[in-house]
């Protein structure tokens, strides 16, 4: 019996979940700039 299937989904689970958290911050990080902009012209320099 090989283990390798739960191997390959933890190495897989532990480089897709902090890119996925990564991916995620951005998008917020974007929408807080955009929203930041919208209410504070000098925000945007």
């Amino acid at each position: 019996m090989t283990h390798l299937g739960f191997i390959v989904a933890s190495y897989a689970l532990a480089i897709l979940v902090p890119i996925g958290f990564a991916v995620g911050a951005a998008r917020r990080l974007s929408l807080a700039r955009r929203r930041l902009a919208a209410i504070d012209p000098r925000a945007a320099r």
